[in-house]
C-alpha cells in the first residue's frame, strides 16, 4: 500500500520563483524514507502542501488513498508532523501541549490522557509534565514535538530536521524510538542534515535540489555505486616513512595518522593485513566522509550540470 503519493507537483510564487517543479514521489506503507536536499531545495515547500500548510500551484497529493484536494480531513488525520521551529505556547505545562493536539483530532480527554503519559514516558518527558514550555531545554522541547506529533496516533510522520541542535546522546535516544514506532507500523519521512542519521535509520531516499527530484533509491543500492571509500587511521605509535601497500593508496596526514583509500575490489581486512605486514598497529578509525554525504552531493552536482 502506498502511504504517500506526489504527482506533477508544482509550486511558484508571485515573483515567478518555481519552488517546485513537476515533483513525482511515492512512499510505500511503513518505510522510513529520507528526504534530502540543500538549503532552498524545496523540502520545506513540498513538506508544506503535503500538510496543507501551503497550497499548491498544480499537481495532486494522496495521503493513504486520500486526496488532499477533496478530502484534506482525512489527509490531516493520517499525519503527524515535527516541525523544524519550535511553535508551542511557552506557557502550557508540557502535558496540556499533548492534550490540547490530541483535541484538535477529536480524541477524548481521557484517552488522549492515557496516550499523553506513554509518549511522554517514552520520550523521558513525564517528570517535566507540568513544566511550562519556556523552562524545557532545547532537546525536551524536540522530544515534546514529537509526542504532540504522535498523540492522535497517525499513520504517516514527518520529521523535518527532528534532531537539529540536540547533543549526540539526545539524537540517539530519538533514533532509537523512532525505530520502534516505525517498527509498530508507521511510516516516517525524515529530512535531515546529518546524512549519517539517513544512513542509520533509513531504507529510501529521495534527493531533491531546485525544485525538483534529482534521484530516488533504496539506500542499499545508492551506496552500492561507491568505487572507493576513504578512511582515517589513528596508528599506535608513530609511522615515519611510508610503506608500499600495493594496492591501498595511503597518504600521511602526521606522524600517528593515515588516509587509507580502499576501492570495492578490497577490503577493510586486506588492509589490515597489509599494515600487520609492516608491522604497524591500528587504533582505531573512521570514514572520512559519510558515505551518503559522498554519493549525495554527487547527485546534487549533477543534476545542477544538467539543468545548464
Amino acid at each position: 500500500m502506498t502511504a504517500l503519493s506526489v504527482h506533477r507537483l508544482n509550486k511558484t510564487y508571485g515573483n515567478g520563483l518555481q519552488a517546485l517543479q513537476d515533483v513525482d514521489l511515492e512512499v510505500e506503507a511503513g518505510d522510513f524514507f529520507a528526504l534530502l536536499g540543500p538549503n532552498g531545495a524545496g523540502k520545506s515547500t513540498l513538506i508544506g502542501i503535503i500538510t496543507s500548510l501551503v497550497r499548491k500551484s498544480g499537481g495532486r497529493v494522496d495521503v493513504f488513498g486520500h486526496d488532499l484536494d477533496h478530502e484534506p480531513q482525512a489527509v490531516r488525520a493520517n499525519i503527524g508532523v515535527v516541525p523544524q521551529e519550535f511553535n508551542f505556547n511557552l506557557f502550557l505545562p508540557v502535558i496540556e501541549v499533548v492534550l490540547n493536539q490530541a483535541g484538535y483530532f477529536g480524541v477524548p480527554r481521557k484517552e488522549a490522557r492515557e496516550r499523553a503519559e506513554m509518549l511522554l514516558r517514552k520520550l523521558d518527558l513525564w517528570d517535566r509534565r507540568e513544566t511550562e514550555m519556556r523552562l524545557l531545554s532545547g532537546g525536551m522541547k524536540r522530544r515534546l514535538m514529537i509526542a504532540r506529533a504522535l498523540v492522535h496516533r497517525p499513520r504517516l510522520v514527518i520529521l523535518d530536521e527532528p534532531t537539529a541542535g540536540v547533543d549526540i546522546e539526545i539524537r540517539r535516544a530519538m533514533w532509537g524510538f523512532m525505530r520502534e514506532i516505525n517498527a509498530g507500523g508507521t511510516t516516517i519521512i525524515l529530512t535531515t542534515h546529518y546524512l549519517e542519521e539517513a544512513e542509520s535509520l533509513c531504507r529510501h531516499l529521495a534527493i531533491i535540489d531546485q525544485g525538483r527530484i534529482q534521484a530516488r533509491s533504496d539506500i542499499a543500492t545508492l551506496l552500492g555505486e561507491l568505487h572507493a571509500e576513504t578512511f582515517v587511521l589513528n596508528l599506535k605509535g608513530r609511522l615515519g616513512q611510508l610503506p608500499d601497500l600495493g594496492a591501498f593508496m595511503i597518504e600521511h596526514i602526521d606522524e600517528s595518522t593515515l588516509e587509507v583509500q580502499i576501492d570495492r575490489e578490497h577490503t577493510l581486512n586486506g588492509l589490515f593485513e597489509a599494515l600487520s605486514h609492516h608491522g604497524i598497529e591500528v587504533l582505531s578509525l573512521r570514514n572520512k566522509q559519510n558515505r551518503l554525504e559522498k554519493l549525495f552531493l554527487d547527485r546534487v552536482d549533477a543534476g545542477r550540470e544538467a539543468a545548464r
